[in-house]
């Protein structure tokens, strides 16, 4: 029996994260679940879109499963994905962006097989940011001034400024989760995604510190690429690429980039993963205009129960859970709107008819 937290998140997060629950418990695996609620429609009753009782839920039972929240895009609360991922200290993002037959793709006579490791808790996205106008903003922007041999030009009225931290520590771990994935999953190459050759003090530290790290893996290839370069690479030889270990932010962009490689956000799962637990979840966003709606592909979540159940090494659940997943799309049958052929196909079904599906397809 395993204690997971289940976050049901806001907009069609409850019914993607009731869908995997049925999912899941079908895989035979026993749960004790704690169901919490976050985001938006907390928000509005609380005051807060995460209520401490689910940080206490999360950090009594080690690992949780989490639906989609909205972020509010320029004003509004902090992403409370980033927020769980800073409390809980999950510093470690594992997204695998994994090709199914059946996915309408771009790559038809190409393996695209590739798992995106990315640090959560440093970089641009820790969250230091001066608003513009603000007394302390442009105390910020004066220190800089004293001591940068490059000025910040402009007024403190009209500037705001964001802080990118990368330390030795935070990356010398998320390099080794890296080669450590690779190790224990049969990969046989890591890749460092950098923009060294312009900002030398933090991702010339990120370079020079993975390749240290590299050096205690002989058996595993490792190479670095500059970071626009390898979103070239990926679209046009993505088979050549394993594992790519990356700064938050370029981790961000870059694993929504591979999930494009093999048909979008709906069949991408992710994990966010820490010495002291781990919180799993699909990589896409809670979509609100069709919330309730009995609508949106459930595979991205229920693959990101697939992760945890690895992460809770029960891997016989998580491989018949996986072929399940695999066989549903493959026959083409049973799927949401957005993996048929044409988006107004009549034959789509929802999303709890899908789940549906993939529990007749485990038998």
């Amino acid at each position: 029996m395993h204690d997971v937290t289940l976050i049901r998140g806001d907009g069609t997060g409850p019914e993607l994260a009731e869908a995997t629950r049925r999912v899941l418990d079908a895989t035979g695996v026993k749960f004790n679940w704690d169901v919490q609620d976050a985001g938006v429609d907390v928000m509005e009753k609380e005051g807060t879109p995460v209520p401490d009782r689910v940080l206490e839920s999360v950090r009594r039972t080690k690992v949780a499963i989490k639906g989609p929240i909205t972020t509010p895009v320029g004003t509004g609360f902090r992403s409370v994905n980033v927020y769980l991922r800073q409390e809980l200290g999950l510093y470690a993002c594992l997204r695998p962006c994994k090709q199914y037959p059946g996915v309408r793709t771009f790559f038809d006579n190409v393996k695209v097989d590739l798992v995106i490791v990315r640090e959560n808790t440093e970089d641009l996205y820790a969250g230091i940011e001066f608003e513009r106008g603000k007394p302390e903003t442009a105390a910020v922007i004066d220190a800089i001034n004293s001591k940068s041999k490059r000025k910040i030009s402009t007024q403190s009225a009209t500037t705001g400024v964001s802080i990118k931290p990368i330390s030795v520590e935070g990356t010398e771990r998320i390099v080794k989760f890296a080669f450590d994935y690779a190790r224990e999953n049969g990969r046989k190459k890591v890749t460092s995604v950098h923009k060294a050759n312009i900002m030398k003090l933090t991702d010339g530290l990120w370079l020079e510190v993975s390749r240290e790290v590299a050096k205690k893996y002989p058996e595993i290839e490792f190479e670095d690429r500059i970071v626009d370069n390898m979103c070239m690479q990926l679209v046009q030889k993505p088979e050549l690429y394993d594992v790519l270990v990356l700064p938050n932010l370029y981790g961000d962009i870059l694993s929504d980039l591979a999930a494009g490689l093999v048909g979008g956000l709906g069949v991408a799962p992710g994990g966010n993963i820490g010495p002291g637990g781990a919180v799993f979840e699909a990589t896409h966003g809670s979509a609100p205009k069709y919330k309730g709606q009995n609508k949106v592909n459930p595979t991205a979540l229920i693959l990101s129960g697939m992760l945890m159940l690895r992460y809770l090494k029960e891997t016989t659940a998580a491989e018949k859970l996986e072929r399940a997943v695999a066989s549903v799309i493959k026959a083409g049958k049973d799927v949401t709107y957005d993996m048929k052929p044409h988006r107004d196909d009549p034959t789509a079904i929802g999303t709890s008819q899908m789940a549906d599906a993939i529990i007749r397809a485990m038998g």
